[in-house]
């Protein structure tokens, strides 16, 4: 029997312990997540900083600077740099903030929405590609599993 094969065997075994499932989670969604994050539109190169705000962005409508730095956990002058960078590719705006005039809150533009709505659907195609390779078993337990990782990704 080959390592290869030996492997969902040696993972089964350290996911045994809390220490064990913690390492093979991070294992596991670090290298999920990276191939995900190949799956983007061709054409743009955009930064994994940048994906993340187009993201966010694309959840949340509007937000400011600020918010967009702790959201994705840059300093508040890196975020200044990615959103200046951002609006002079036409992916961004800037507006004044509705209540706080001292403040400008930053949205997406028309092609912003388009290229984000594109790399999800390229994404979402990749992965239901590799989930077609599951059992009916494996997808029922990830489809178990998903609400759980929402959560843990949240806190």
């Amino acid at each position: 029997m080959s390592y290869a094969n030996d492997m969902p065997e040696v993972v089964a075994q350290q996911v045994k312990s809390d220490v064990g499932l913690a390492s093979a989670l991070r294992s596991s969604t670090l290298r999920l997540s990276r191939q995900i994050r190949r799956q983007r539109e061709d054409g743009h190169d955009l930064t994994a900083n940048q994906l993340g705000v187009l993201g966010a962005l694309g959840k949340h409508a509007a937000m400011t600077i600020g918010e967009l730095a702790a959201h994705e956990q840059v300093k508040p002058p890196s975020m200044t740099r990615i959103v200046s960078n951002m609006e002079e590719a036409g992916l961004v705006v800037r507006r004044p903030h509705a209540t706080d005039k001292r403040q400008i809150v930053v949205e997406l533009t028309p092609a912003a929405h388009v290229l984000l709505l594109a790399n999800r659907r390229r994404r979402d195609e990749w992965l239901q590609t590799k989930l077609k390779k599951l059992t009916p078993e494996e997808r029922d337990i990830l489809r178990k599993a998903a609400p759980v990782l929402e959560r843990l990704a949240a806190t």
